[in-house]
């Protein structure tokens, strides 16, 4: 037995010296692999010029292909802010004065760039991408303008109310030098009473920034326009008329929640008295590449409507003919019981090149009583010379001649097909 607990003893005695050289060369082992990874600082940072650091990473990295572009600008991060004075960096001055040398920098992780006293420079800022993006309706005025108006619209379903802000106006061209203008806004069709903006004096961009309300029912929304009237008021008090714009509602999505704001350049009145019966406006257009004609029906005046119902309603039909062979026709919508109807509407119809000396586009302006009976209330034909003469062959005749421009102009209406 006593031999048995030598044995014993003997192995026990050699597992455990086994296991304590095992655990003093793992000990070894470690702190040589540490010192191998890690060299420790015997020194305090030394306080480092950030903007000479910037320039020599961004020489190697981020050196800019176009000489004109702007420099960037060094994004630092300090550690903390308390109680430290951080200077500009543009001036190659240092990040900040080691005056206090109880403040200890927050560790953290550190970027590519070097540490600068307790800061990290992170990154470049580029200035050109924090431009706000310019405003092009503020300064691209076509020529011959004679003033632009900027305005919002909004419809509040409950309470029925269409509300109108009237923003301001640029560019106004006035009889004389000075300017003091106003604005009257209209909701066509009715044209006899009116909502008047104060009136801002001696100048050529008024900001005017004033609210207006026309109850008008969600049914008869759409088929109403605002018009606007900019008057110049002179040193006798008589008011002169620099221009208006007119907005048909029927394009327009209106809703509680969705203000529009718009600008429109004025444009000047016809002041011609009305033909017989009725004058018609609209603009023609040719894309001699897509051979594509376009009609845009902008307006018509002094129609001689029958006012025998309520129900009455005014459309203008387009017809494309060629030889006197009816290829397409398109209509507008119809507005309700105006003798001026607003429409804005465009239509396109296929015509090849040559064609168009055997072409012409007929316009016949409409009216029906609940939809049923139609009477004709006037007519013209646009076309080449072998159709048409005067105002009708000059407007086609200048769309040609100014391919992919739209080309506007007033034309009488006549009765007779």
């Amino acid at each position: 037995t006593e031999q048995a607990v030598a044995v014993a003893g003997g192995v026990i005695g050699g597992i455990l010296l086994f296991v304590l050289i095992g655990i003093t060369a793992y000990l070894l082992w470690k702190k040589f692999c540490c010192l191998l990874s890690y060299e420790k600082l015997t020194s305090p940072v030394k306080t480092t010029n950030a903007y000479a650091i910037f320039q020599d990473q961004s020489t190697s990295e981020i050196q800019p292909k176009c000489t004109s572009r702007s420099r960037s600008v060094p994004f630092i991060i300090p550690p903390t802010l308390h109680r430290r004075d951080w200077t500009n960096l543009t001036k190659k001055e240092h990040v900040q004065e080691d005056s206090d040398p109880y403040v200890i920098p927050q560790s953290g992780p550190r970027s590519s760039f070097h540490s600068l006293a307790g800061a990290y420079v992170v990154g470049t800022i580029n200035p050109e991408l924090y431009k706000f993006p310019e405003d092009r309706s503020e300064t691209d005025f076509p020529e011959g303008n004679i003033g632009r108006l900027w305005f919002s619209i909004e419809y509040e379903q409950e309470s029925e109310r269409l509300l109108v802000s009237l923003i301001k106006v640029r560019k106004l061209q006035p009889p004389a030098d000075s300017c003091s203008p106003f604005v009257k806004i209209y909701l066509l069709p009715d044209e006899r009473s009116y909502l008047q903006s104060q009136t801002k004096h001696k100048t050529l961009n008024p900001q005017f920034d004033e609210n207006f309300v026309f109850q008008v029912s969600s049914r008869m929304l759409l088929q109403r326009t605002l018009k606007f009237l900019v008057y110049h008021v002179d040193q006798q008090k008589k008011h002169h008329l620099l221009g208006q714009v007119i907005f048909p509602l029927k394009n327009e999505t209106l809703t509680d929640c969705n203000k529009l704001v718009i600008w429109r350049d004025l444009e000047k009145e016809n002041l011609e008295p009305s033909s017989e019966y009725g004058d018609i406006q609209f603009s023609l257009s040719y894309n001699d590449y897509l051979g594509r004609l376009t009609v845009v029906v902008l307006r018509a005046r002094g129609l001689k409507i029958q006012e025998e119902s309520h129900a009455v309603s005014v459309y203008v039909k387009v017809s494309l003919m060629n030889h006197n062979k009816l290829i397409k026709s398109k209509k507008t919508a119809a507005v309700l019981g105006s003798p001026n109807p607003v429409y804005n509407e465009t239509f396109s119809f296929k015509a090849d090149q040559t064609e168009l000396d055997t072409a012409s586009l007929s316009l016949s302006v409409l009216q029906s009583i609940n939809g049923e009976k139609t009477h004709l209330l006037g007519h013209l034909v646009v076309g080449p010379f072998m159709y048409t003469r005067g105002k009708e062959l000059e407007h086609w005749n200048e769309m040609i001649s100014k391919p992919k421009e739209l080309v506007k102009r007033w034309h009488a209406l006549c009765h007779s097909l």
